[in-house]
């Protein structure tokens, strides 16, 4: 037996607050691009984001958010506003220094993304190149800083739907048994 096909559920996930700093979630379209190891760009709506020993933005698997962002060592406060504008503050600065800006990357169809695993997405034939633009900008989300988006799946819908598939399953099998027992009695009727 093989999977006929797949299915990506793209709708939006309930917001969590976490009130870390550099925890985003993205409020409407848009994905979060990373740099993975081999140079290539993938994509995610993972907000989880941290500071490496570099002082690098990154992401929860620890590759750098592009454009790359750096903290300096001495920051005392991190805000990320609903655009995206990145911005520190530090000892002797009364005003918060803006130190990058995160953008997003939209598809023409985001369920046509290719899964890598680890929340990452890498482009596709059926994806389309991305788009990129600050967040807020037309056609893209925003963000809302220490917050994360929790996974989108509905579980009632999800275990209502492997129930009814459950049942048509048993029902298939009292068929095919059923079928069976009356083969076997007609095999003994002639015999």
């Amino acid at each position: 037996m093989k999977t006929g096909s797949v299915y990506r559920i793209t709708s939006q996930g309930s917001l969590t607050q976490t009130n870390n700093k550099l925890d985003v979630a993205i409020q409407g379209r848009g994905y979060l691009q990373v740099q993975m190891p081999s140079g290539e760009t993938a994509y995610t709506r993972a907000g989880n984001l941290s500071v490496n020993n570099n002082g690098q933005i990154v992401g929860d698997q620890g590759y750098p958010v592009l454009p790359q962002i750096t903290i300096p060592p001495d920051a005392t406060d991190i805000t990320i506003s609903s655009s995206g504008q990145v911005q520190v503050t530090q000892p002797g600065n009364t005003q918060p220094s803006q130190v990058g800006q995160l953008q997003l990357a939209t598809f023409i169809n985001e369920a046509g993304l290719e899964a890598m695993g680890e929340n990452l997405f890498q482009i596709s034939t059926a994806s389309g190149q991305p788009v990129l633009g600050n967040p807020g900008s037309p056609g893209f989300g925003t963000i809302m800083q220490g917050y994360t988006e929790a996974s989108n799946v509905d579980a009632v819908t999800e275990i209502t739907a492997l129930i009814s598939a459950q049942r048509a399953y048993e029902m298939n099998s009292k068929v095919i048994s059923t079928a069976d027992q009356m083969l076997a009695t007609t095999a003994q009727v002639k015999s």
